[in-house]
């Protein structure tokens, strides 16, 4: 082991990652809110054995299930990212569901009325996908307009276009002057027809056995790019002043308005290109409740990672293996899947808790 003029060592850097607050914080609320979920089971009076049985099959017992739940944790990433984005300007975006809906809206119209179908070069799939982005950002580009134009706070706003953008759903689907199939018989389903297969998404695997689209690099990619803008980039260092100190940032001349604006137009973009890989690569059609709560969960992932990219990952991953194995124990173990609901809700509980804790603790210094 070689050892630098000022001590530094490779395994003492390394201990001292591990043991910072914000490594340690969320592992210990994880740890916690699963062990209170396992009492919870077991007062159900479902043997432990049994539900974590049904759990590990539902989320890693086959490749098709493996692949689903990083499907989701995809879903999640992007919503995640978005979050930790506008967050890093004290800026809190919970529209993330409304963001997917409107994506979905967008992406489903584009794939079967905006002849696209046959496209080369892959345009059949970008074009849907960029015409989700585009509307995802322009929900939260509302949101931004409303912060700086009226005063009104993000959270209110995001929430309350996500409700909206839910109801737009409904309608598409039920108006078969939108989007609803033409009904054939009275037991057609209110929901669109499914569309183009030139318009899915490709798998990485080209198996439905283990159906991994190219969600999953798409991903890693804005991860990656998120990760040097935050860290590198003028706009970056902007949201961070922006976020810490209006004040200082005025005299240093950022645009704030401008940056809360751009800052939750970009939260929604990775929101609508959420919605457009869930329509494009896993669900085929527009139907009522499509985005299944992903947006919320991905808050719960943002919320998680404390600003990190790689935290986000990591949140996306868990929370993705973390549904899937709900759903095999509600299959294989009759333990309802609120169950999860009640884990992830406990992990922001202790989190924020925690996180309350120490920075009263820091201040007290």
């Amino acid at each position: 082991m070689t050892t630098s003029s000022s001590g530094f060592t490779p395994l003492g850097w390394t201990k001292r990652i591990l043991v910072q607050p914000s490594t340690l914080l969320p592992l210990a609320a994880v740890l916690a809110a699963v062990t209170i979920g396992g009492v919870v089971i077991l007062a159900m009076g479902v043997a432990p054995g049994k539900a974590l049985a049904a759990f590990s099959t539902g989320a890693f017992g086959s490749p098709y299930a493996i692949a689903v739940s990083i499907n989701r944790a995809v879903i999640f990433a992007l919503i995640g990212l978005g979050f930790i984005l506008a967050n890093r300007a004290n800026l809190t975006n919970v529209g993330g569901e409304g963001q997917i809906a409107v994506g979905g809206i967008a992406a489903t119209a584009v794939a079967l009325y905006g002849g696209v179908d046959g496209f080369g070069f892959g345009l059949a799939i970008i074009l849907p996908m960029l015409a989700a982005t585009v509307s995802g950002a322009v929900w939260g580009g509302i949101a931004g307009l409303l912060r700086v134009r009226a005063g009104t706070n993000e959270v209110i706003s995001t929430l309350l276009l996500s409700f909206i953008a839910i109801w737009l759903v409904y309608w598409c689907v039920q108006s078969e002057d939108l989007l609803r199939q033409p009904m054939t018989t009275s037991a057609t389903l209110p929901e669109s027809a499914e569309i183009p297969i030139s318009t899915q998404l490709p798998l990485l695997t080209g198996d439905y056995s283990s159906p991994v689209t190219v969600g999953l690099p798409i991903a890693l990619i804005l991860a990656l790019i998120g990760a040097v803008v935050l860290r590198s980039s003028r706009f970056g260092f902007n949201l961070r002043v922006v976020g810490l100190n209006s004040v200082a940032a005025a005299r240093a001349g950022i645009a704030q308005r401008s940056t809360i604006v751009w800052a939750l137009t970009i939260a929604g973009a990775f929101g609508g290109l959420a919605g457009a890989i869930m329509l494009l690569g896993e669900q085929y059609s527009l139907k009522t409740g499509f985005s299944s709560g992903y947006g919320f969960d991905g808050l719960v992932v943002g919320l998680l990672a404390r600003g990190s990219v790689v935290g986000v990952l990591a949140g996306a991953l868990l929370f993705g293996f973390l549904r899937s194995g709900g759903i095999g124990m509600e299959m294989g173990a009759a333990v309802p899947s609120a169950v999860v609901s009640v884990i992830q809700g406990l992990i922001v509980v202790f989190v924020a808790g925690a996180a309350f804790w120490l920075d009263r603790k820091e201040k007290a210094r």
